[in-house]
Parts: C-alpha cells; sequence; structure tokens
C-alpha cells in the first residue's frame, strides 16, 4: 500500500514540474543560445531531458538504447586498455553525455513541424555568428578577454588561421563545420517556401529572410577556405537538384565544381585557359599553394597512417580515448589534437570492434531514415523535403569527419547528436505511426 502510494505521489509530481511543454520550451531556448552563449545553451538544454523522467520506460524497451548503452560499456571498458587512464576517462564525456541527449531529444522530437522549427532556430541564430565573423575579417574585430569566461569563446584578430574566418569558434574549419550544417538546413526551409514547390501562397518576407541567410552562410563557408566545405557544400547543391530533378541546376553547378578541378589540376594548357576564368582563391587553395613547405607531420597522411599504424598494433581495444595527441607528439615532437578523420581516430582509441558498434547503430538510423524518404507514401512532399535536408545535413557531418573531426567542439557535438537523435525521433513517429501522446516542441 504504502509503495503504492509512493509511486502514485511520483508520477504525480512528475507531471506538475515536468509538462512535456516544458522540456519542449527549453529545447527551443537552448538551441538558439548553444553557439553565442554556449554555457547558457547547454543549462537549458540539460533542463529539456527531464523529458526522460516521463519517458523513460519506452525508451529503456528499444533496442536502440541497449545497443547505445552496449555501445557506452564498450567505450567504459577501454579506458582500462588505455594508455593514459585519465585522459581515456576525459574522453569518455565527449561520448556518454550525448547518448542520453541522443535518448532524450529522439523522444522529443517526432514531427516534421518540428524539425522545421529546428531548422528555423539554427539559421536564426547563425545570422550573428556570420555577422560576427565579417567583423572579424574586415573590421578588425576582437573580443575583450574579460568577457570570455561569460561568452564561452574567443574573437581572434583576423581569424585562426590568420586571414580565414573562424569567427566565435576555435578554428576555421569548425566554424565550417557547423556552418554547412545550417547551409544546408536553410537551403531545405528556403526551397520548401519556393514558388513552384510551396503549395501555399509565398511570404515573400520569409523568402527574403531565408535567401539572405542562406546566402549569407555560403559566404562564410567560402571565407572559411575549408576545401572540406566548399566540397561538401557544392554537394549538397546537386543533391537538392537532383532531388527536384533541376537539370539546369545540376548542370550550372557541374559546370562551376569541374572548372575549379581543371584549374586546379588540369594538365597545360587546359590550366592555363581556366585560370583566366576561376579566382586564385579556389584553385590555389585546393593545390595547397596558398600553404606551401608544410612540415611533413602536418600532412593529414601522415597523421592518418600514423593512426592506421596504431589501429593495426591494438586492433581490439585501441589506446585509449584522446590518447592520440600524446601518442603523436611523442613519434613527432608535435602537438596536434586529433588525426583529421573521426573514423580513423576512433580505430585508434577505442580498437575496431567498437568503431564498428558505433557505426553500425548511426548508419542504421540514417539507413531507416532514408527508407522511409523513399517509401512512405502518406507524407506530404514537403514533409519528405525537410526530412531529407536533414538526412543530407548528417551525411555532411559524416563526410566533414572524414578529413577533420569536430566531435571536440561542444556546441558542433552537441549540435550533430540533435540533428541525429532529430531523424531518429521522425522516422520511428512515421514507423509506429503513433503521433499523438509525444511530447510537443510547437508552443501550444
Amino acid at each position: 500500500m504504502l509503495g503504492d502510494s509512493l509511486k502514485h505521489y511520483y508520477l504525480k509530481l512528475q507531471q506538475h514540474c515536468c509538462p512535456p511543454q516544458f522540456a519542449g520550451n527549453y529545447a527551443q531556448i537552448g538551441i538558439l543560445l548553444l553557439p553565442l552563449l554556449p554555457s547558457f545553451g547547454a543549462l537549458a538544454i540539460t533542463a529539456s531531458l527531464l523529458i526522460i523522467l516521463q519517458q523513460y520506460r519506452r525508451i529503456i524497451h528499444r533496442p536502440l538504447t541497449w545497443g547505445m548503452a552496449s555501445l557506452a560499456t564498450f567505450l567504459v571498458i577501454t579506458t582500462s586498455f588505455a594508455s593514459n587512464r585519465g585522459d581515456a576517462f576525459l574522453g569518455l564525456f565527449n561520448f556518454l553525455p550525448f547518448f542520453i541527449l541522443f535518448a532524450g531529444f529522439s523522444e522529443l522530437i517526432r514531427t516534421p513541424n518540428q524539425l522545421r522549427r529546428i531548422s528555423w532556430l539554427l539559421v536564426i541564430s547563425s545570422l550573428p555568428v556570420v555577422i560576427i565573423g565579417l567583423g572579424q575579417l574586415f573590421l578588425g574585430w576582437v573580443s575583450p578577454l574579460s568577457l570570455q569566461p561569460l561568452l564561452g569563446w574567443h574573437l581572434a584578430l583576423q581569424g585562426n588561421p590568420p586571414g580565414r574566418m573562424s569567427s566565435i569558434f576555435l578554428y576555421a574549419n569548425i566554424l565550417a563545420g557547423y556552418l554547412v550544417v545550417v547551409f544546408i538546413l536553410g537551403l531545405g526551409l528556403l526551397l520548401e517556401k519556393f514558388p513552384g514547390i510551396s503549395l501555399k501562397k509565398p511570404n515573400y518576407f520569409t523568402l527574403m529572410f531565408l535567401s539572405v541567410a542562406t546566402i549569407g552562410n555560403l559566404a562564410a563557408i567560402i571565407l572559411t577556405n575549408s576545401r572540406n566545405a566548399w566540397a561538401i557544400a557544392i554537394t549538397a547543391l546537386l543533391s537538392y537538384a537532383i532531388y527536384h530533378r533541376w537539370r539546369w541546376i545540376i548542370m550550372a553547378v557541374s559546370g562551376i565544381f569541374c572548372s575549379i578541378i581543371l584549374a586546379a589540376f588540369a594538365p597545360s594548357p587546359l590550366q592555363e585557359l581556366f585560370r583566366k576564368i576561376v579566382p586564385a582563391f579556389f584553385w590555389a587553395r585546393l593545390t595547397d599553394q596558398l600553404y606551401p613547405d608544410r612540415p611533413i607531420s602536418l600532412l593529414r597522411t601522415t597523421q592518418w597512417k600514423f593512426a592506421w599504424d596504431l589501429t593495426i598494433e591494438r586492433p581490439w581495444t585501441g589506446w585509449g580515448l584522446r590518447n592520440f595527441t600524446a601518442l603523436y607528439e611523442a613519434k613527432t615532437h608535435l602537438w596536434l589534437g586529433h588525426p583529421h578523420n573521426f573514423f580513423l581516430m576512433l580505430t585508434a582509441e577505442v580498437g575496431i570492434p567498437t568503431t564498428l558498434l558505433f557505426c553500425s547503430l548511426v548508419g542504421g538510423v540514417i539507413m531507416r531514415a532514408i527508407v522511409v524518404v523513399i517509401g512512405d507514401r502518406h507524407q506530404s512532399s514537403q514533409d519528405k523535403l525537410i526530412f531529407f535536408s536533414y538526412i543530407l545535413a548528417f551525411l555532411a557531418i559524416a563526410l566533414f569527419n572524414t578529413v577533420d573531426v569536430t566531435l571536440f567542439d561542444f556546441r558542433s557535438n552537441t549540435l550533430n547528436w540533435i540533428i541525429l537523435s532529430a531523424i531518429w525521433g521522425v522516422t520511428s513517429s512515421f514507423n509506429k505511426a503513433c503521433m499523438g501522446n509525444t511530447p510537443k516542441l510547437d508552443p501550444p
């Protein structure tokens, strides 16, 4: 009797203190604040995860939850085999809290309208990031050191490295990874509102805002000077054009891409011809002529070979999370934060079996989402488009991490897991056709 009374009181307390809308509102605040005020954004997102207190029974019975729990167990086990156990233990915090985030947000985000809302929040918050970056490059803006503890970031003069936009992020490549994701989601919103695609009369103010934001993000991607981001942005444009079967855009984007490649790598005299058309800013970056005489230890191929050699030496357990840096420094006498390939870093640090489990779980989520986009006839074309934009954004994240690693930036890592959890939440909602009693991110 006493136990039943306590259980009844506990459930009523949950419903009173943490209604679904409470979590949804805090999630929106957190996503909006995350880029500019990461500490406050993280607090709001943590508050939104209180939804787990209400939905934990449904969450713990999901096979994917057990898969994530198994992955967490494997990661913990690898710390006992690490070369430096202290660093490996700290490395767990780049993974385990985000497994909880994935479980909570995949229960919170269940509808295409919620995906649209998240896209809007990310696009809106990207505008000040781009404006600050432009001020950094062209107006000499810097941030006072006294504000760094409050802001959680420092604005470097002329970017980091100098001449490349890094804005409020630590490094230009990290900004590029963030902008690519927002660019893809913003472009999805823009195409959804575009005349001829939208079923409603277009709102021209909305079209103008999204156009400015999308062009601004694309310009900022160019100014980061990230070859990786350039290639992914072009691939995203082609993907949307193929999705809508816009042949003229496919030909135009393909023509631009081929011109840049020919200017960079074609034999003479074809190379000289295209270099008269294509600005040196692009082809010189691709050929690495902007940064000549780079030390061998800074080349990605050198880092990848070292990471693979570590994998071969310890294929089962790896050397421990965050251990690559110390091992590479001992070998080359050069400090390097990561090997510029997330997957090689994982195999080197936690072994091949754990890496395969991680890739299988994440890959399974994306494959099921693709099946929903292709096969579900009950979705509207606009819902499919917004869902497609999220799949494309996550594939861009995966592709970006083949030549860089965004894991160590808290904001980028959080954004990546939110997108993955949103994809899984909507996918499972479509598969189970249970849209009724799910917590809403949308306002009442």
